[in-house]
């Protein structure tokens, strides 16, 4: 799977030449606080939920106290970041490699961070945050995007993503459009072409984020259909949950974070990763070019790797920590029953977000880039 996305690093490595050098060499006192733009459910200090708090003995211990500014969109992390005043953001790979190619976030010191031998060796050197072997990020968490589903409708677990990209009658007798929903990114083009890859392997996709332009094209016809079907282009969490309990939504891609909330509430719901697979997320803790907190910043991350973080944001999140041992070394909430239910054992099914690039695996230029990706997909969501 990592060797997939090494040409995605390698062509952004020219961008990053003369950045090969970590800017801190040493961790002084904290400054007082570090700001992070995170993903929902990311950061939690007990606000949300008594229960699950990562942030509060951490401001205790370091007298930094912790700023959230929440993104839904990889998109609306990379502009945040390229606006400046943040010291930390917890990128995605569709926005991580954008992010370095930027200029916007710096290499990181690997030494300042202790835990960093406790990170899974399929992530330590993983491209999507690693050029020429430089890091520029702190592995977080990583997870698939799910089918999450109505069990009211689905008695049994569906075995396709066909309920959401093909119009259908539903096990309930009634139809699928208007009851499906799509993500509200790019990104989500990918979907469309892993699907593609199972249900019409003529066309030769090998990465869903290598596209050439009968494959793209492919992808982007699978997508005008699908418009017909959604009721709604999700990016906020909490906004998609509320369509299933409320508007009749009874199928679409999501999160685990929003299948645990649901299902802890009584709600008929239910996720899985269908027969070909699913598109998936591998964040990274990264830091801005001019973090005005640097210090904070390493101790955060260091923070990230080594209290309860790993393990109870599994267990809120749904997500496979980037420590194995938070599954199961009792620091925190998380089983290793618990981590092989998030997906532990389906590293190899989940093609991770990755920005797509124009020079790909089949060769300079036969790949479309990815700002063809956002203009056409902004197109889709309109109707054209």
């Amino acid at each position: 799977m990592l060797n997939r996305f090494m040409m995605s690093a390698a062509v952004l490595s020219i961008a990053t030449s003369g950045m090969a050098l970590a800017q801190v060499q040493s961790i002084g006192a904290g400054e007082g606080q570090v700001n992070i733009v995170a993903w929902p459910g990311y950061i939690e200090r007990g606000e949300t939920d008594a229960s699950f708090d990562w942030v509060t003995k951490f401001e205790e211990a370091t007298s930094c106290k912790v700023n959230i500014k929440t993104a839904n969109t990889s998109d609306e992390m990379v502009a945040l970041m390229n606006e400046g005043g943040f010291d930390l953001v917890t990128a995605s790979g569709d926005a991580s490699l954008r992010l370095v190619a930027g200029g916007r976030v710096q290499p990181i010191n690997i030494e300042l961070i202790p835990s960093w031998a406790s990170v899974d060796d399929r992530l330590k050197d993983a491209p999507w945050h690693t050029v020429d072997g430089v890091h520029y990020g702190t592995p977080y968490m990583w997870g698939p995007n799910v089918l999450m589903y109505n069990t009211d409708v689905f008695p049994e677990a569906p075995t396709s993503w066909s309920i959401v990209f093909e119009e259908q009658t539903l096990p309930d007798g009634k139809s699928n459009k208007g009851r499906v929903q799509a993500y509200d990114g790019p990104i989500h083009v990918a979907d469309a072409a892993q699907y593609l890859m199972a249900h019409k392997p003529e066309l030769g996709i090998t990465s869903p984020y290598e596209l050439n332009e009968e494959q793209y094209k492919a992808s982007l016809d699978l997508l005008r259909g699908q418009r017909e079907l959604v009721s709604r282009y999700w990016h906020d969490a909490f906004i998609q949950m509320d369509d299933f309990k409320n508007e009749g939504v009874v199928a679409s891609g999501s999160w685990p974070f929003q299948v645990n909330i649901l299902q802890s509430e009584g709600q008929p719901v239910a996720s899985v990763i269908p027969e070909e697979g699913a598109t998936g997320w591998a964040d990274t803790t990264m830091m801005h070019v001019d973090a005005a907190n640097p210090n904070c910043s390493y101790l955060w991350m260091e923070h990230t790797l080594s209290s309860n973080l790993q393990s109870d944001l599994s267990v809120w999140f749904g997500a496979v920590p980037s420590v194995p041992a938070a599954c199961s070394d009792g620091r925190g909430m998380q089983t290793q029953e618990g981590c092989d239910a998030n997906g532990l054992a389906d590293f190899e099914r989940i093609r991770f977000w990755t920005t797509p690039v124009s020079n790909c695996a089949q060769g300079e230029g036969a790949c479309v880039p990815y700002y063809r990706w956002v203009s056409d997909y902004i197109g889709v969501i309109g109707g054209r």
